[in-house]
């Protein structure tokens, strides 16, 4: 059998904040024969560079990196005519980020406790132009377009926008304000704000409460 065209073979893009991870996808995409990875980065803004210059087929991006999140990034690669298509593999609760990938630009989520086959599979029904989501992301989704939106379902967290969960995230992760201000490329009044936004949306009187509260979804929602 004819080995295949390196010139036909779909160009990946990884984008993870951890080594062992994009060294681990890229083992496993470069083992296919219609796949090769052709760049990756830690965090968005070496992303976005490296992206204009590869201009990879799909990019497969975690919601946690280095800088702006995942979100980030795929607002920004998407805004643009021909920004390709993504595949979001994180370790964050499907429930939380699915619907909020996708909003944004994505098309399929997956959670990295998922086998790697799953990994593939969602690749080439990307490349196809359909979307990817695992079988309990996507009734769900189907339940609420059905019966419409209940609240009394939705964890707390979900009333918060999408920068609010990324000062939330950090906050849980044990940042600063002065950090997360200097990750996210915005003022500390600016974070400030959010972390008021944030207090009042999920009824907590103190900083000290978003601080515990933070810590505890961050151990709650990320698998794996």
């Amino acid at each position: 059998m004819a080995l295949p065209d390196p010139q036909m073979k779909k160009r990946v893009f990884v984008v993870d904040d951890h080594a062992v991870v994009r060294e681990g996808l890229t083992l496993l995409i470069n083992r296919e024969p219609d796949f090769v990875v052709c760049g990756e980065a830690q965090g968005s803004e070496e992303a976005l560079k490296a992206i204009a210059r590869l201009r990879p087929d799909i990019l497969v991006v975690d919601i946690s990196l280095n800088g702006p999140d995942g979100l980030d990034l795929i607002k920004t690669v998407r805004a643009s005519d021909d920004g390709p298509p993504v595949l979001v593999l994180s370790m964050h609760d499907e429930l939380i980020y699915a619907e909020r990938a996708l909003r944004a630009g994505a098309s399929g989520y997956i959670m990295k406790q998922e086998g790697t086959e799953c990994v593939l599979i969602a690749l080439r029904r990307i490349l196809k132009g359909e979307v990817y989501v695992s079988n309990r992301a996507a009734s769900r989704m189907l339940r609420r377009y059905v019966r419409g939106f209940d609240a009394t379902t939705q964890p707390i967290e979900a009333e918060l926008s999408d920068r609010e969960l990324e000062v939330y995230r950090l906050i849980g992760h044990g940042r600063g304000t002065r950090q997360i201000a200097d990750e996210l490329h915005l003022s500390v009044k600016t974070v400030e704000t959010y972390q008021s936004h944030i207090k009042e949306k999920l009824c907590l009187r103190s900083a000290r409460e978003l601080v515990q509260h933070a810590i505890e979804w961050n151990l709650n929602h990320v698998k794996g």
